[in-house]
């Protein structure tokens, strides 16, 4: 059990030896897209970001609404380690596409993996079975890959058949994919995050599945 979550830490930390400087984002003051000065009163139009509505949360039971709310509690602790993921893998493959040779590739991916132990193994042990497995579904959420995908592209096969297989015997799979479309779970995740996002109790990162949240919405309220 300990090696499989070293090879899901392997997704979230490679960003150790990178080298890449971190840059600062720049915030840009929105500017109004139509100022008049009218009768000497000025007036200012500005683009709105989007907004967002949910519906009341409604519980057919007092069980239900405690499993929503266990579901929340472990969202808003994996989310983070998922955002993670998706932000490592971009500065991993920026990296790797600047090495030239498969050697360095290797010894490159080599150190992430010791750097990786020593800095998230024991942290990540931590987490339940059920929360294991949300953050498989959310690393697939936020970078496009399952996490059998994404160790079978930077480690070996084998080593991905190997460590599904050791998922396996906890219930575990490194190939779940995150479906809210035809999974409720999914979408209960899926309502918990853009319900923290909206709130700003999370960091809003895009999903790279191309979701739509009025569309899940829309379909599971029927």
């Amino acid at each position: 059990m300990n090696r499989l979550y070293i090879y899901i830490i392997l997704l979230i930390g490679i960003h150790g030896f990178a080298q890449v400087k971190d840059v600062e984002p720049v915030y840009e003051q929105e500017e109004a897209v139509d100022t008049t000065l009218v009768e000497g009163s000025y007036n200012s139009y500005f683009e709105l970001g989007e907004v967002v509505l949910f519906d009341k949360l409604k519980f057919t039971s007092h069980r239900k609404k405690v499993d929503y709310y266990i579901l929340r509690r472990k969202v808003h602790k994996v989310y983070p380690y998922a955002k993670m993921a998706a932000e490592r893998l971009m500065t991993m493959n920026a990296m790797l596409d600047s090495l030239d040779s498969k050697r360095l590739k290797k010894k490159y991916i080599k150190r992430m993996q010791d750097y990786i132990e020593d800095e998230f193994t024991e942290e990540l042990k931590k987490m339940t079975r059920t929360e294991g497995q949300i953050l498989i579904k959310l690393i697939n959420r936020q970078t496009g890959e399952s996490a059998f995908s994404l160790i079978k592209e930077y480690r070996s096969g084998w080593k991905a058949f190997w460590y599904n297989t050791t998922a396996s015997m906890f219930n575990l799979t490194l190939k779940e994919e995150y479906d809210p479309y035809n999974n409720k779970e999914d979408f209960l995740i899926e309502d918990v995050l853009q319900r923290a996002f909206a709130a700003g109790t999370l960091e809003k990162q895009e999903d790279a599945l191309g979701l739509s949240y009025d569309i899940l919405a829309a379909k599971w309220k029927k």
